[in-house]
């Protein structure tokens, strides 16, 4: 049993002065008098993640993927979404695979403990538009038919993104959500009712907004506008500065409000990488340049900042409290995915933890209540 004190961010995006008791779980959270000027905030847990540190999910084996959870967790990330993108079938089953695989190493009583739990596979191809691509290949498919139920039958698939315009995609929201598999709406040319009828079918997030997306125009909203409405569906969006100025995420703040927003890194290998590594993303070659990682043309292939990274840009130049941020970065996250003992510091739930200094600096994670730095 662990005892800390500090001022705990609370599941309503408010901090409290007191002491959170815990051993893998937590056993009580009160408030008391504590000298300790340290933050203590659930565990973030990154929706999407498509490599990290040289790696790359879609060719990932299971150690590898346990490498990436590793790393994932020194950086304050105690939980994630292997992220596979557009690829043939077969590759995307292969990856499936590898991540069912490090899943379970994760589980098992002789895991490493000194690594990010994986909740299952976000699958963010191939059913996208052809015409928002971004770094994905051309082998997009409508999701219906044989290919799609091969795909939608993944038993550790947890989160799919899909754009609601194509035939038969309103069907395939319904049959996922169905089975218990949440649906982001990205990578996505719709319309504004497009849009409302992918939510209405139950899709429950939007993918990386701004980016990949139709764009937003005062005649023809789309969807876009559809992302900065209040809704059942969250916005997700990549909070490196890069993919979506500042600015942009000051007016989606002020428009969706801290419950409707969560962070999510888009990571991809070259994350944690220096030098001129030059890496296969998507559907070729980037480096990084610019602050993200770019193909040949300089078009954006992904991000390469951590989860804390992601809320010291909110907090530092948009101006969120970092309990806000915390929700932003944990809660909503796990109440995407339907999760209700990750995410937020209550009574029972996994002890995920994350110990900053005021400046924001990591001080300590706790993984399942274990200690990794």
């Amino acid at each position: 049993m662990r005892t800390l004190s500090g001022e705990i961010a609370q599941p309503d995006g408010t901090l409290t002065r007191g002491q959170i008791t815990f051993s893998d779980r937590i056993v009580e959270v009160h408030t008391a008098p504590t000298s300790s000027d340290d933050y203590i905030l659930p565990g973030f847990i990154d929706l999407q993640v498509n490599g990290s540190h040289g790696i790359d999910v879609m060719t990932a084996s299971r150690e590898t993927l346990v490498t990436i959870a590793q790393k994932l967790a020194r950086e304050g990330t105690t939980a994630w979404l292997p992220t596979t993108v557009t690829a043939p079938v077969e590759d995307i089953k292969r990856a499936h695979g590898a991540i069912a695989e490090a899943a379970a190493m994760l589980t098992g009583d002789d895991r490493p403990g000194d690594a990010a739990a994986i909740l299952g596979m976000h699958m963010e191809g191939p059913f996208i538009s052809p015409r928002r691509l971004g770094a994905h290949a051309p082998l997009n498919l409508e999701p219906a038919g044989e290919s799609f139920e091969r795909l939608a039958s993944l038993p550790s698939l947890k989160l799919i993104t899909i754009a609601p315009e194509l035939p038969g995609a309103l069907d395939a929201i319904k049959k996922l959500v169905a089975r218990k598999v949440a649906v982001s709406m990205g990578h996505t040319d719709a319309t504004l009712e497009e849009t409302r009828g992918g939510i209405a079918a139950g899709a429950s997030m939007f993918t990386h907004v701004f980016n990949a997306m139709r764009p937003l125009h005062h005649r023809d909203p789309g969807v876009i506008a559809a992302a900065l409405a209040p809704s059942a569906a969250r916005s997700a969006f990549i909070a490196d500065g890069v993919h979506v100025d500042p600015e942009m995420l000051k007016l989606a703040w002020r428009a969706r409000g801290t419950p409707g927003i969560v962070l999510t890194t888009d990571k991809v290998s070259l994350a944690g990488m220096t030098g001129d590594a030059i890496l296969k993303v998507g559907r070729a070659h980037a480096r990084i340049d610019r602050g993200a990682a770019r193909l040949p043309d300089g078009a954006l292939a992904g991000s390469i900042i951590s989860m804390l990274d992601g809320v010291r840009l909110m907090v530092n130049e948009v101006g969120v409290p970092l309990a806000e941020a915390a929700v932003m970065a944990a809660t909503n996250p796990a109440a995407v995915l339907g999760l209700r003992d990750r995410g937020h510091l209550v009574q029972r739930s996994w002890a995920d933890l994350v110990i900053v200094n005021r400046k924001l600096e990591l001080r300590a994670v706790f993984v399942a209540g274990r200690e990794l730095i």
